[in-house]
């Protein structure tokens, strides 16, 4: 009989506890989180600080970021460990999508790269023609730091290295054909530009990080305004086909998100000394 009471009495608040359990298992699945894989530009230059808190407040999703090399990201999302993908290599995000890792792309943003340099440019390239200024920063050994690191700032750039003349037509230029003076680093753009600044070298950075960048010393912009200097940002949700583990659903309120009024319109306000640093173009 006593055991009988107990069970009755305890009935109650079993059911409670499981009410707020459903409750609290429920909220949990509303919130969702996402796993992105970005370059390391859009972290660096401050961006996200912004714009995932302004996703966050109007969808309830949390954004897990995994800040690499465009082409580093791309490799993760091709093993399926990412939900969403947001870099800035135009060519190889196609090749992505060709090969079925995701159902579209969707430009987002752009801003443009610019050359850093010691502000006395000893190699003689301030201007707007950036295959010129390369041109001459290998015929003199100038020093350039390359990341190196098969982010879309090294693939812009070595790009940019074919258009100078001095390999084959088409062909990858190799590292002694850009001077003595150059280096790669195998780093991130924040690194390179400290290395540019500890020993004065010249380096291809994305004008957002530049911005963001506090440990400037004797470097400023050389060479900018030269229209082979565009870049374009990207965004797509990792094929659920390929992938149904991922969490899709809220990778896509991602993606809706940020090509929106709302979306486009955080990217644009965000700014640093009242200079903008991206530049919506959502279609």
């Amino acid at each position: 009989m006593t055991l009988n009471f107990l069970q009755r009495a305890l009935r109650p608040v079993a059911s409670a506890a499981a009410a707020v359990a459903f409750v609290a298992f429920g909220v949990a699945a509303q919130a969702g989180t996402i796993t992105m894989a970005s370059t390391t530009s859009t972290e660096q230059s401050g961006l996200f600080t912004v714009l995932l808190p302004a996703f966050k407040q109007a969808t309830g999703v949390d954004t897990k970021v995994v800040a690499v090399g465009t082409g580093q990201a791309i490799d993760m999302a091709r093993r399926g460990d990412a939900d969403v993908l947001f870099v800035h290599d135009t060519t190889a995000e196609e090749k992505f999508v060709a090969d079925g890792f995701a159902a579209k792309r969707l430009p987002v943003m752009y801003n443009d790269f610019v050359l850093i340099g010691p502000k006395n440019d000893p190699v003689g390239v301030k201007g707007k023609d950036i295959v010129a200024a390369l041109k001459k920063i290998a015929a003199a050994n100038g020093p350039f730091v390359s990341r190196g690191d098969k982010s879309g700032t090294d693939a812009a750039e070595r790009r940019l290295w074919t258009q100078t003349g001095v390999a084959d037509a088409g062909q990858p230029v190799p590292n002694d054909k850009k001077g003595s003076g150059y280096k790669e680093c195998g780093c991130g753009m924040g690194p390179a530009l400290n290395i540019a600044a500890s020993n004065g070298s010249y380096v291809l950075a994305d004008r957002g990080t530049w911005l963001s960048f506090k440990n400037r010393a004797d470097l400023a912009v050389v060479v900018e305004g030269d229209k082979r200097l565009f870049n374009q940002y990207g965004v797509m949700v990792v094929s659920p086909t390929k992938f149904p583990n991922l969490n899709s659903a809220d990778a896509q309120k991602f993606v809706d998100w940020v090509t929106s009024p709302a979306g486009q319109s955080t990217i644009a306000g965000y700014k640093i000394g009242g200079e903008q640093l991206f530049f919506p173009n959502a279609k």
